[in-house]
């Protein structure tokens, strides 16, 4: 599993990965996109934040606690 900072958001390719990258993203958690956001709808992921107009990120805390929840 890739390092995670203390503190901070992440955007979702850093959470659900991606092989297309260069280099490649591992996944912390590997679900689909459409899988993410159905379990952000359902309550199963943690909301994001919206930090601009275009951009989504989630805090690395609660990544932090889904990945411990899930294990």
């Amino acid at each position: 599993m890739a390092e995670l900072p203390e503190t901070g958001f992440l955007r979702l390719p850093q959470i659900i990965g991606n092989a297309r990258a260069k280099p490649p993203i591992p996944a912390l958690i590997p679900v689909s996109r459409s899988t993410w956001w159905a379990g952000v709808t359902t309550g199963r992921y943690p909301k994001p934040i919206k930090l601009g107009p275009r951009i989504t990120a989630w805090r690395v805390q609660d990544i932090r606690e889904l990945i411990e929840r899930c294990a």
